[in-house]
């Protein structure tokens, strides 16, 4: 089989293709918050309650998340592409206009967000240029009815509003595979 070289800026490309939620990354090392925005989030396990964030080689923050051995992961709605962008951007005080209160482990819940999840690190591996993060989850927060931060082809989005008819298909019996 012969491996062809795959172009950066086509990579990039074609996932680009692939929509995905915003979150937000949080924990508190004991002195200060520290947080940063993340699309590569997923579930991973029911048993035990896994998930997975993927954090660049060269972040600032992940190294002080991974010393504090806990994480809150904020799933972002649809009205907080300005939040995403705070947490995206390097050098601001993330948390110097962001109202948050702390879950369980300590770490920052964003106020307003659609969800939260409250992690311990479970494991860390290496991933070409980024590391796969596993954390397990020690808690979960409540959710709110409000639409999604999507990001998709390099900008934001948002979903249409959920058809009526589409109630049928949400209430299917069949295998539940896709966790």
């Amino acid at each position: 089989m012969t491996v062809e070289t795959v172009d950066h800026t086509r990579f990039r490309t074609v996932l680009g293709h692939f929509c995905t939620g915003v979150t937000v990354v949080t924990t508190h090392d004991g002195a200060s918050p520290a947080g940063f925005a993340c699309q590569s989030f997923a579930a991973l396990s029911l048993d035990p309650p896994l998930v997975l964030f993927c954090p660049s080689k060269h972040s600032r923050t992940w190294p002080v998340v991974q010393r504090a051995g806990r994480f809150a992961v904020n799933v972002l709605a649809e009205e907080q592409r300005e939040l995403s962008a705070a947490f995206g951007a390097r050098g601001a005080d993330k948390f110097g206009t962001v109202n948050w209160t702390p879950a369980p482990s300590g770490s920052p819940v964003l106020a307003g967000v659609l969800a939260w999840i409250d992690c311990e690190l479970e494991a860390v591996y290496e991933a070409g240029d980024h590391y796969v993060v596993i954390g397990r989850v020690i808690a979960l927060g409540e959710t709110s009815a409000a639409r999604p931060l999507l990001f998709y082809q390099g900008r934001y989005t948002a979903p249409e509003p959920l058809r009526t008819d589409l109630g049928a298909l949400l209430a299917w019996a069949g295998p539940d595979d896709w966790l």
